[in-house]
C-alpha cells in the first residue's frame, strides 16, 4: 500500500511486515475467494465491478474467457503500479491476479451450480468478493486494475478505496446495458454495492494497515 512519498506500503511505528507465510495463506484465502464470488456470478449470468468485472463482461461478449481477460487486463495497470506503489506491491498483485486467472476456471470445472437466483447469487458473490479483497489488501496487494488506482488514491488523497471503484463501476455498468438484460445487469448492481460496503466499512487505514 502506497503512502505519500509513493512507497509501497506506509511506515507505521512499532509494526512488522506479514511474513511469506502470512501472505501466502492471505492469497490462498482471499483469492479463492474472489474466484468463488465470480463463480457464482457467471453462473447466474451477472458481473461485477471493477477490472473483474469488466473481464466478466467482455467474456461474455467475446470467445474468450474470464482467466485471459482478466490477465491481460491488467497488464496495463502494472505500470502504475511499479512508478507509484513499489515492485513489492506490484509482485504480490501479480501473484493475486494469476492466482484468481487461474482458480476460477478450476473452481468452475468442479462445481456444479443447476439452480440460483440472480438476486442470491449477486448478494452473496458481493460479500465473498469484498472480504477476499480486504485479505489481499491488508498483505500490501490489489486485483489489479482499478484496485492500484483506487489502493493509491486512498493513501495519497484519502479518498477511501470502496468510492473510487464505485465511480468505475458506475461507468461499467452503464455499458453492462448494451450486453446483458436490464434486470441481470440491476441484479449485478447489488452485488457490485456490497462489495464496495464491504471494502469501504472495514478496510480503513484508522484501523488496519497491512504490510
Amino acid at each position: 500500500m502506497a503512502s505519500s512519498d509513493t512507497n509501497a506500503e506506509p511506515h507505521v511505528r512499532g509494526a512488522t511486515r506479514h511474513t511469506p507465510w502470512e501472505d501466502a495463506q492471505a492469497f490462498a484465502l482471499g483469492c479463492s475467494l474472489c474466484a468463488l464470488g465470480v463463480v457464482l456470478l457467471q453462473s447466474a449470468g451477472l458481473i461485477t465491478g471493477q477490472t473483474a468485472g469488466l473481464g466478466v463482461l467482455l467474456s461474455y461478449a467475446t470467445p474468450y474467457g474470464f482467466a485471459f481477460w482478466f490477465f491481460v487486463l491488467n497488464l496495463p495497470f502494472y505500470v502504475l503500479g511499479w512508478i507509484r506503489m513499489g515492485p513489492r506491491f506490484v509482485a504480490k498483485t501479480a501473484i493475486a491476479v494469476t492466482v484468481v486467472s487461474v482458480a476460477t476456471p478450476l473452481l468452475d470445472a468442479v462445481m456444479d451450480v443447476s439452480f440460483l437466483s440472480p438476486w442470491v447469487a449477486s448478494a452473496l458473490a458481493g460479500a465473498v468478493i469484498g472480504m477476499g479483497l480486504i485479505a489481499i489488501f491488508r498483505h500490501g496487494a490489489s486485483l489489479g486494475g482499478v484496485g492500484i488506482l483506487a489502493l493509491w488514491m486512498q493513501e495519497r488523497f484519502g479518498i477511501q478505496a470502496g468510492w473510487v471503484q464505485l465511480g468505475f463501476d458506475a461507468i461499467l455498468f452503464a455499458a453492462a446495458f448494451a450486453v446483458l438484460d436490464p434486470l441481470l445487469v440491476a441484479a449485478s448492481l447489488l452485488g457490485a454495492v456490497v462489495v464496495n460496503l464491504v471494502i469501504a466499512v472495514n478496510h480503513r487505514r484508522d484501523r488496519y494497515v497491512g504490510r
